[in-house]
């Protein structure tokens, strides 16, 4: 998990690119999602974390979104995931 207050605008760009950074995250809130939700693109990018795979963020503790994952968030709700 990498902090979005501890790189640059160029690095998060650059890290996207080499696609090292798959998925975003809201810290204070727990969520993970598609780099391209609409939620996630509003969260202050002080709460806002990056994970290379969806399995690095449910071994941290985060959820999936309802908005952008919605057959991963189904399964995390009914305790399938």
């Amino acid at each position: 998990m990498v902090h979005h207050s501890d790189l640059q605008k160029m690095d998060v760009l650059n890290q996207i690119k080499k696609r090292t950074i798959l998925l975003g995250g809201n810290r204070k809130l727990r969520i993970y999602g598609q780099l391209n939700c609409a939620s996630g693109k509003r969260m202050k990018a002080d709460n806002r974390v990056f994970f290379k795979n969806e399995q690095e963020a449910i071994h941290l503790g985060y959820r999936p979104c309802g908005h952008c994952m919605r057959e991963a968030y189904g399964k995390w709700k009914n305790g399938t995931l």
